[in-house]
């Protein structure tokens, strides 16, 4: 129960309108540090609220430091006020040190505690704040106010790896220093000093290091708050911090000094509560300590990015190309190995006494030479160029990026959002422009009538839009509105470097953007004011607010306050002889609870009849459900004493100073008309949201805004439907965490919700990492948006995290994969069509190397088979891996996306680079790129007459038989073979030693085969252009650095062919004609067989879509 005492009735009274926190005698402070008017009705209607209430000894009240009273400020009175006696009993519960480090309390929510409560909790007296010996008690138990620094532990694994490979250690440094950052950015965002009350004694530049639970601290207009606190009393009317960057709320948010009930509520509600980071945006209150360092929200966050930074985590990509080069190793490895043994006979030979063989004789030499062969083999089938190709399609496809504003800072994450599933997004000036605009404007009409206009526009560009229907000229109704949006209004409007840019408060910038779209009544100084606009517009760009306010001189204003909800200024009119005038903008359903009249159109003013009254709150309520914010406008006319109120020496100045009037100053006012504002979507959301749809990506919003807001976006961005129930796709934040491992995994990924929008209201950091924890766990590929520090850790999990470049905190950059320059949803479906492409494109250039690649090792291995001549030696197979192949390989990079790309599904992370049908493909292509380059080489040896019409025998060269061919070793042994000269451009090969024909002649024939394989690898690379897509609908000039490509890959192909220097190097001799004419007719085929498992391809590919439907 209260105890309340007498005291001298000398200096107090006893009474009810209020109590008073006092100032210990001592003070040092310039101005009265705790000062303020509680209301009773408040104070005294819970017993609970105030523990122990006395009044004030005289002694007590005698050395109270007067108060004066300020300028907006209500009078003080030391007589009405009560004291609270805040020292707390020694011995309050703290929770007990661990390990000599800070202390975590548990079970204390200050957000719900009376004052004194908390005052007591924390052993603190408000008038003279902690003592020297409680601050460093306070500090041996929670530890210093500060986030912790990332120690040696960020480089162990990394060290550890660095035993077993050192490039992985250089990575693991890396990415840990990224980490710390990210983590260097958030202690960034720690206040460096604070105003802080010990000892009854000042201290104004306290390092906000050495804060301890327990301090009193003042926060004042512009400071960062430096720890987490509790807000003891106001010191102004009110006091607005803005959050934004720690909850995602789009606009400062109105605190208050009076606890909360909801012990669970999420941050945004705790309304009593300024968090460490956040800045005071106007006003200032006195505050306790509650949470310092890592126990504050902000350290918590560090926390929780930590933590997301240690998960094990291999992109799709990495996941791909491990699956891939460890099939690559095994299948050529073993093929290499059966590719030497299959040759033992070369040089292992035996003889067989009694059944069993004897007499083991191994040649070294001869198993040199296969062992070289198999050697070539692995040349053959490992696509050297393949790393360099992939980094340098990644780093294309970043800069085509960077030019739709998308930075990628991780080359890896190009690719992973190719196979993006998921995309939970922000949003607050990711789905909308974070820039409020009146969209919905409502004048009265006649008696009974509202008439309502619809507004365009989404900026703060005057230019940007226009009232839609708006009357030529405005009638007096439209006029009052125009005057009360205008003058009672203390934001602004500037254009600055092109762009306009609002100062002040949102809602009021989006009204002066509206008074500019209403233009003036009379239209001749209408167009001089649109000149003027055009001629300077950084000078002229408020013409119609400049307008109203010359016309209006503003007196006196009475201070937007939580109770009453509205904002008035007393103004005088030129050339009004009437007397002042109120004008009053506020909270639509609190200003139309204090109207008793409405102006109609023409200006007539009429008693607000019930049933008008219930009509404007059905339009009210409407505006309500559609997600905006509406405010109502009002002036008054007769002011009373008031209404000649000329300044500070007027009678009535001490009725306006005291804020306690205010409400009855606005009474019986004069309702004019309603504005509905919200922050609207950008323009070019709702194309990209369904562009998502098209290709399969589910949206899911998170937000920190309020359930009614975020279902009226996404309604507008067509995420759902206007009539579409979302009973089971909308859910506030802490209500999800409240559900079951299992409710929440079928809530996300159930049949019932399965590839629909979602959203997620009043959501905080940890709902975040929740949410993207569990679509990761389901098989989801996420991609998640944020420009807070809140969204910093979910950032750090998510597949891909993405940044806002212009509204984006440094944690939230150094956290994320991707940053986008312009904020913009549409950039990251544009970034999503990209990495679609450049998947497509890296599938087209592996497809190429790879089946270029088989047919080297077809061709190796056959020639091994049958026992033929090496046709094409290492040093070739280099040169066509590296220097021939690489060109056209990184030109396929440039292919443009297949104009279905964004119709097709996202691909399963579990599919791998190579699938059965892909890997078919390979085998089919590389069979017959083996088979003509051994074919031709075979050719040349075989016929010296004429092949498909082409004259062979112009080179003068000899024919041998298949058998002699393919047992070219035992040549020695024939008898009466003999070969004839012949000539290779101006090179003629004579033999003395006729077996030399399979050594030192087969030059002709090796340039033949790797000839042949270089223009087939040409054909190849055009039929790489699109995996499914014919090349008559996608023609090989649609890809232009393609030709470029191949006629640089053909000119070295040249260059070493009639080079003689080059040419002896290399083992190759110049080519006639006819030559070419074979090497181009054997290559070709490999277009019309493309060409049919294409149609395959889209055949199969079409079977697998209506499977999934």
């Amino acid at each position: 129960m209260a105890q309340i005492t007498a005291a001298s009735a000398t200096h107090a009274s006893v009474s009810s309108a209020g109590i008073c926190l006092g100032i210990a005698p001592n003070s040092r402070f310039s101005k009265p540090f705790l000062s303020r008017q509680i209301s009773s009705d408040r104070s005294f209607k819970d017993p609970a609220l105030i523990q122990r209430v006395t009044l004030s000894s005289t002694s007590r009240l005698r050395k109270l430091p007067i108060i004066r009273a300020q300028k907006n400020a209500g009078a003080t009175d030391l007589a009405d006020k009560v004291s609270v006696d805040s020292t707390a009993p020694s011995g309050a519960s703290l929770s007990k040190p661990q390990n000599g480090g800070a202390t975590k309390r548990v079970g204390f929510s200050a957000w719900t505690e009376p004052l004194a409560g908390v005052l007591q909790h924390f052993n603190v007296d408000l008038n003279s704040g902690l003592g020297a010996d409680a601050v460093e008690k306070q500090r041996l138990r929670f530890g210093w106010n500060e986030l912790e620094k990332a120690g040696v532990e960020a480089f162990t694994e990394p060290l550890v790896i660095l035993s077993i490979i050192i490039l992985n250690a250089v990575i693991g440094v890396w990415q840990e220093r990224k980490a710390e950052s990210t983590l260097e950015s958030l202690k960034e965002m720690q206040s460096e000093s604070s105003r802080v009350l010990r000892d009854a004694t000042e201290f104004r530049d306290v390092p906000s290091r050495d804060l301890v639970p327990g301090d009193i601290v003042e926060l004042r207009a512009g400071d960062k708050v430096a720890a987490d606190m509790r807000i003891a009393m106001l010191k102004s009317g009110t006091i607005r911090l803005q959050q934004a960057s720690l909850t995602g709320e789009s606009q400062p948010v109105l605190k208050q000094a009076e606890e909360g009930d909801d012990d669970e509520i999420e941050l945004q509600g705790k309304l009593c509560m300024a968090f460490a980071g956040t800045t005071v945006t106007n006003g200032s209150a006195v505050c306790v300590v509650t949470d310092t360092g890592m126990n504050t929200e902000i350290g918590k966050i560090q926390s929780q990015i930590h933590e997301a930074s240690l998960e094990d985590y291999d992109t799709p990509l990495s996941r791909k190309l491990d699956e891939f080069a460890d099939l690559l190793t095994k299948v050529v490895g073993t093929i290499c190995i059966v590719v030497w043994l299959v040759n033992y006979k070369y040089f292992v030979s035996w003889e067989i006494v009694d059944g069993f063989p004897t007499n083991f004789e191994f040649n070294l030499d001869q198993a040199t030479y296969y062992f070289k062969v198999a050697v070539a083999l692995a040349v053959a089938a490992i696509p050297e160029g393949l790393p360099a190709v992939i980094t340098t399609c990644l780093a294309l496809g970043t800069r085509r990026m960077a030019e739709e504003n998308a930075i990628v800072r991780k080359l890896p994450s190009v690719e992973t959002l190719g196979c993006t599933s998921v995309i939970c997004s922000d949003k607050t000036g990711t789905l909308t422009t974070n820039q409020m605009s009146v969209v919905r404007l409502v004048g009265v009409d006649t008696e009974g009538s509202l008439r309502t206009f619809r507004v365009s526009g989404t900026s703060y560009d005057p230019r940007d839009g226009e009232i839609i229907d708006l009357p030529e000229s405005l009638d007096a109704n439209l006029q009052s509105i125009a005057q009360i949006c205008s003058v009672c209004n203390d934001a602004g409007v500037q254009l600055q470097d092109g762009v306009f840019t609002a100062t002040g408060m949102p809602t009021e910038a989006a009204l002066k953007v509206l008074v500019e779209k209403l233009k003036v009544p009379d239209a001749r100084l209408q167009e001089e004011i649109s000149a003027e606009r055009l001629s300077a517009p950084e000078k002229y760009s408020m013409g119609v607010c400049k307008y109203w306010a010359e016309g209006s001189q503003r007196l006196f204003t009475l201070e937007f306050d939580r109770l009453r909800k509205s904002m008035g200024v007393i103004i005088k009119e030129q050339g009004s002889d009437t007397g002042n005038k109120l004008l009053v903008k506020g909270a639509a359903e609190c200003v139309l609870e204090r109207c008793t009249s409405v102006q109609l159109k023409d200006g007539t003013i009429i008693p607000l009849s019930p049933s008008f009254r219930q009509g404007i709150t059905s339009s009210i309520e409407g505006m309500a459900c559609q997600g905006l914010r509406v405010l109502a406008c009002a002036f008054k006319r007769d002011l009373g004493s008031m209404s000649d109120y000329n300044g500070p020496e007027h009678p009535a100045h001490q009725r306006l100073v005291n804020a306690d009037n205010y409400s009855s100053i606005e009474s019986e006012l004069t309702f004019v008309g309603l504005g509905g504002l919200q922050d609207p979507p950008r323009k070019e959301v709702k194309p990209a949201i369904e562009d998502c749809k098209k290709a399969g990506i589910r949206v899911v919003v998170i937000t920190g805004d309020n359930k009614s807001t975020a279902e009226a976006i996404c309604r507008e961005i067509g995420l759902f439907a206007e009539d579409e129930d979302l009973s089971l796709k909308s859910l506030i934040g802490r209500d999800f965490m409240k559900l079951s491992s299992n409710e929440r995994r079928e809530l996300l990924l159930g049949d019932r919700n399965k590839g629909s929008g979602f959203v997620f209201s009043r959501a905080e950091p940890i709902h975040k990492q929740e949410i993207v924890r569990v679509l990761k766990a389901g098989g989801e590929i996420v991609a998640m948006t944020g420009d807070g520090v809140n969204d910093a850790p979910a950032l750090k999990l998510a597949d891909i995290g993405i940044a806002m470049g212009i509204t984006g905190t440094e944690v939230a950059k150094e956290a994320s994969d991707m940053v986008l320059a312009d904020d913009d949803f549409a950039t990251i479906v544009k970034a999503v069509r990209e990495g679609r492409s450049i998947y497509d494109n890296m599938k087209s250039f592996i497809r190429y190397l790879i089946s270029s690649n088989i047919g080297e090792v077809v061709c190796i291995l056959l020639t091994a088979l049958l026992g033929f001549p090496q046709g094409l030696i290492p040093v070739q197979l280099l040169w066509v891996n590296l220097v021939t192949d690489g060109a056209p390989a990184t030109a396929l990079g440039f292919n443009p996306p297949d104009p279905d790309i964004m119709e097709r599904p996202p691909r399963p992370s579990t599919d791998g680079l190579v699938s059965g049908w892909t890997f078919f493909r390979f085998m089919v292509i590389g069979s017959y790129v083996g088979l003509a380059t051994v074919g031709v080489f075979a050719l040349w040896y075989l016929n010296d007459t004429s092949f498909l019409g082409i004259d062979l025998s112009s080179d003068g060269h000899s024919t041998v038989t298949f058998h002699q061919l393919s047992h070219w070793g035992e040549c020695s042994l024939w008898p009466n073979f003999r070969v004839t000269p012949f000539t290779a451009g101006d090179r003629m090969f004579v033999f003395g030693d006729p077996c030399d024909y399979f050594s030192l002649g087969k030059l002709k024939a090796s340039t033949l085969s790797m000839s042949t394989l270089v223009v087939i690898e040409m054909f190849n690379a055009l039929n790489a252009l699109s995996e499914n897509n014919s090349l008559l609908t996608t023609p090989g000039w649609v890809n232009r650095y393609l030709l470029v490509a191949i006629a640089v890959s053909m000119g070295l192909h040249f260059a070493i062919l009639y080079t003689p220097w080059l040419a002896d190097s290399f083992g190759v001799v110049p080519l006639n004609l006819n030559e070419w004419l074979l090497v181009v007719a054997i290559s070709f085929p490999i277009i019309p067989l493309d060409e049919l498992l294409k149609v395959i391809g889209r055949q199969l590919a079409k079977n697998q879509a209506e499977e999934k439907l």
